[in-house]
């Protein structure tokens, strides 16, 4: 027997959600759902100074009145502290993630070329053979002491099913990325792949802005000796200035007084076609889910889009 689809839906309780948020949410219930197989919730709220108080339960009344309901009980990571704790000993244990003292004001001045907006300063790896006197602040991923030790390429490659062919090369673009803040509080980046092993994901579907992560995240996946799950980045929904949508941005949260009317937009920017106006939930959701099948079906190459890169 192959293995059981499982995918998750994973929204951070900053706030409602809103458009954007609801064609990923959308998709990675359709995907699943044409797969036959399971759908979680997680509400990724590690980084608790953002998290808006009740957001989390909004959230999971928003999903349900759009009809998407998960099959089991929700995880919020804020209850998983032990976990990736764990995870992060364990690197140490292999001298893979070091202490780091450096302030972002340090790494942003020892850049060799301006910081592009909206992009991180690459970490030159000042703090990776010891503190020099610092006061450790965070914790790092040895990017390339993990690639060397296992035998990984420096250039990490991997198959998109909307996007195609993949590639970065994590430390040159990112550098030797944060597993712990120098707040305490735990990265994205551990927290998503610990999660996503523990639930057993096999299927991630999310917004195209997480897709520059995707490479981060199959290192430490190798670090860690986790799977690595099939991607599937959906488009972005992006505001009339031309941003993509998000609660950073003022972002709108989604009006559900008609739940189809927002499920139509988030299908349409998924390239299904809109149902009319009248037709029940269960019903548009089914029609969807069909239509999804037949884009996004397995075929003997694999579950994605075909040679030439669309879905089918």
């Amino acid at each position: 027997m192959g293995e059981v689809y499982t995918g998750r839906f994973a929204p951070s309780p900053t706030g409602l959600l809103h458009a954007g948020s609801l064609v990923a949410a959308l998709a990675s219930w359709l995907d699943a759902r044409a797969q036959h197989g399971r759908w979680w919730v997680r509400i990724e709220d590690v980084d608790s100074p953002r998290c808006v108080a009740g957001a989390d339960q909004a959230i999971l009344q928003q999903l349900s009145a759009c009809g998407l309901k998960p099959d089991g009980a929700v995880l919020w990571q804020s209850q998983r502290h032990h976990a990736y704790q764990a995870a992060l000993d364990s690197l140490i244990a292999q001298g893979w993630a070091y202490p780091c003292g450096c302030s972002r004001k340090e790494i942003e001045a020892a850049q060799s070329q301006a910081v592009a907006r909206h992009h991180a300063a690459v970490y030159p790896g000042t703090c990776r053979h010891g503190l020099q006197g610092k006061t450790a602040r965070a914790w790092r991923l040895n990017v390339q002491g993990v690639q060397q030790a296992l035998g990984l390429p420096a250039l990490t490659q991997w198959h998109d099913r909307r996007l195609g062919d993949q590639m970065q090369n994590v430390g040159e673009a990112v550098g030797d990325f944060v597993l712990r803040r120098a707040d305490g509080l735990w990265a994205y980046q551990l927290a998503v792949v610990v999660d996503d092993a523990a639930q057993g994901i096999s299927h991630v579907v999310r917004g195209e802005d997480l897709a520059d992560n995707t490479a981060r995240q199959i290192v430490l996946q190798r670090a860690l000796g986790l799977p690595t799950p099939q991607y599937l980045h959906t488009p972005l929904v992006r505001g009339a200035n031309g941003e993509k949508l998000s609660k950073q941005n003022g972002a709108q949260a989604l009006d559900l007084s008609a739940p189809l009317a927002a499920l139509n937009q988030a299908a349409q920017a998924l390239g299904l076609s809109a149902q009319p106006a009248d037709t029940p939930l269960d019903q548009a959701l089914s029609h969807w889910r069909t239509d999804w099948a037949s884009r996004w079906a397995p075929h003997p190459s694999g579950f994605g889009p075909d040679a030439a890169g669309q879905p089918r």
